[in-house]
């Protein structure tokens, strides 16, 4: 019988991200390839997720010199007011429906967590979004130290819900490999590929791989569960 359900953050219950802002990306502001731009973001930039950085100037010009060191510190200055008020954004718009959606969790009795892997310039707006202080467990990978898949960060969740892995669903795009990571401390897998479509479609056969469900959306939890 599942007890608790644990959710990833962005890409999962944000919206989808032509819908986050209607300011421009940061690959769009510095003038970089976006492509180049999220390898650097998703495969090269651990040290962000861990927190070793967090003043969101110094963060961005590390991730920008991996790709041009040549670019101004005045670009760079400038993309980091824009890329804090796209996070500020994504998260005050997150849709009512997902908001909802873990309230209905929480009204059946079921508890809801959060496990992120996020910088501390993209969840510095989280306490006042929607979605701030209505989980039972909060998890950023930058607060934390660690980040998905690493076997240690959900089992911080789960000892924060005072539940077992295979009491618990861990719902995810699959970034990260989260799904995999979920699954290897023992809990179910839901990979929700509603925003991952938009994005990178070709990705979803192998996270399809990585999980026990299949959902579009992250609001459609609780009818998988049946509640």
């Amino acid at each position: 019988m599942i007890k608790g359900v644990i959710f990833d953050l962005f890409h999962t219950l944000t919206g989808l991200e032509s819908e986050w802002s209607d300011l421009p990306v940061t690959s769009t502001v510095l003038g970089i390839d976006r492509r180049k731009w999220d390898e650097v973001l998703t495969v090269n930039s651990h040290w962000r997720v861990i927190g070793e950085l967090r003043e969101p100037f110094e963060i961005l010009r590390r991730l920008v010199h991996q790709v041009d060191p040549l670019l101004p510190d005045e670009l760079i200055r400038g993309a980091v007011e824009i890329r804090i008020q796209r996070f500020r954004h994504s998260l005050s718009r997150i849709p009512a429906v997902n908001v909802e959606a873990v309230r209905s969790l929480r009204r059946a009795g079921i508890k809801v967590g959060l496990i992120s892997n996020a910088d501390a310039m993209e969840i510095a707006a989280w306490p006042g979004c929607p979605m701030g202080g209505i989980f039972d467990a909060e998890v950023f990978s930058c607060d934390v130290g660690l980040a998905k898949p690493d076997p240690a960060i959900y089992r911080i969740c789960l000892d924060m819900l005072g539940l077992q892995a295979g009491e618990c669903m861990f719902v995810g795009d699959g970034g990260s490999n989260e799904l995999v990571g979920a699954r290897e401390v023992g809990m179910k897998t839901v990979f929700v590929s509603g925003v991952i479509a938009e994005l990178w479609p070709e990705r979803i056969p192998v996270r399809l791989a990585q999980a026990d469900h299949h959902l579009k959306w992250a609001h459609e939890v609780p009818g998988l569960l049946r509640l």
